[in-house]
């Protein structure tokens, strides 16, 4: 049964605090397992990569095929129907438009004196996208990736994505030719974000690795984490959705099962003001779970993890959201904006009644790849920065080392680094001098 809540109870922070400590996954130790598959493929490269997924995906590679042939991703995109094909660019035109006005300027100024200081931004030079396979790959999410990078400037993608026992999704090679992805290999888990970090004879390595994966493959990305660069570790979907009593009942329970049917540990949760609004949610919820062809992922999902919360008013919805830092926040009031200046930790936030997450999910242009399990207090979701990287700019004319390089070689001896301060010094005309005490 979900979880009821009322602020107004004695045991409600109670309750409230074992719902944010609340483990929603296994907890499996991969990390050996996945420590020898990363080794596996240091030592033997391409003949590693075709034997483990002989093994896991029930596929028989060899190196000559482990990257999909043009022609082939042709054959394949060609059975998508035109009606996905239309939806599928109207997505990839939105990301596109969205994430190309994230794009930072380059700065550069002098100061008083004399200094010409600035910063530029250059993109990574090659990045590994990771999508999970089979028919049960998301399209949306090799958009969500491989646009802002696209956008960013990376010159080369590369998408891995596995095909056990052979099942290809055509949608997926569609998102990945409209986004503009160079190599596509069908491989995965952990080996292939071992593949992208450190190469093989066929695929050359990566600068940064993005994108989901399971326990395997999140453990080989905080692994080679050092090696490459990468985005985040994601855990279970999660959305939250604070409603007053003016709302529809039936949009609410059909926004907190489109978050259950993700995964069996994603969490559904409800903050409203009215006790009523919340029956009636709870009622919806259960007369259109066993409608759903995912009935026995979102029953579990709601079973163990759904929470409907009762509050006095919203500014205390406002702060229990910002305690429970969600991936999605929907904000079904008549006042929206409002209350968002208020919620002031979120991946996403969703504005107004007719703004369902799932919306957020394909076509409005933000991206969908969301800090989770409560790391939206911290982070970010991925963008186009995720694909840069800012180089500070310096100039010194003599005049601004006059000025300034006297205190430089005053703190390089007062941390005792002799070479620093004579750097410094030997411009200055003043190497022989004493350094300072």
């Amino acid at each position: 049964m979900p979880v009821f809540l009322n602020a107004r109870d004695a045991d409600f922070e109670q309750g409230f605090r074992a719902m944010l400590s609340a483990k929603r996954e296994v907890s499996t130790d991969v990390n050996d397992a996945v420590t020898a598959i990363i080794r596996d493929v240091r030592d033997r490269g391409d003949a590693a990569v075709c034997a483990l997924t002989a093994r896991f995906d029930r596929l028989s590679l060899t190196p000559a095929t482990l990257r999909f042939a043009p022609e082939e991703i042709e054959a394949q995109i060609a059975r998508v129907t035109p009606e996905d094909r239309a939806a599928l660019a109207l997505a990839a035109e939105r990301i596109r438009a969205y994430h190309a006005r994230q794009m930072p300027e380059d700065a550069s100024w002098t100061d008083p004196e004399g200094a010409t200081l600035g910063w530029r931004w250059s993109a990574v030079s090659a990045a590994g996208l990771y999508v999970p396979g089979g028919q049960a790959a998301y399209p949306s999410s090799v958009l969500m990736n491989a646009i802002p990078a696209r956008v960013a400037g990376v010159e080369r993608l590369v998408i891995c994505v596995p095909t056990p026992d052979g099942v290809i999704n055509p949608l997926v090679l569609l998102a990945a030719q409209l986004s503009g992805v160079d190599e596509i290999y069908r491989i995965g888990g952990a080996q292939a974000v071992a593949a992208m970090a450190y190469g093989t004879d066929t695929i050359a390595p990566v600068d940064k690795i993005t994108g989901p994966g399971n326990a395997y493959v999140a453990a080989a990305k905080r692994q080679v984490f050092g090696r490459v660069g990468i985005d985040m570790i994601a855990g279970p979907s999660e959305v939250l959705v604070i409603a007053d009593a003016d709302q529809n009942p039936e949009w609410l329970a059909w926004d907190l099962l489109a978050q259950a049917e993700h995964d069996a540990d994603a969490q559904s949760i409800l903050i409203t003001t009215d006790p009523a609004m919340a029956r009636a949610v709870a009622e919806a919820v259960d007369r259109i779970i066993p409608t759903l062809e995912r009935a026995a992922i979102a029953g579990a999902s709601w079973r163990d993890y759904g929470t409907l919360i009762v509050v006095d008013d919203l500014d205390q919805a406002a702060a229990l959201s910002n305690r429970i830092a969600p991936e999605h926040l929907e904000l079904c009031v008549a006042a929206p904006e409002a209350l968002a200046a208020k919620c002031v930790h979120a991946g996403a936030i969703f504005l107004g009644a007719h703004t369902p997450e799932a919306v957020g999910d394909y076509v409005s242009g933000p991206n969908h790849v969301l800090p989770t399990a409560r790391s939206a207090r911290f982070s970010s979701g991925l963008s186009v920065m995720d694909f840069l990287k800012r180089t500070t700019m310096a100039r010194l004319t003599p005049g601004a080392l006059a000025a300034i390089g006297p205190a430089a070689v005053r703190l390089a001896a007062s941390e005792g680094l002799q070479a620093h301060g004579a750097s410094v010094q030997a411009r200055l005309g003043t190497l022989n001098e004493r350094l300072p005490e």
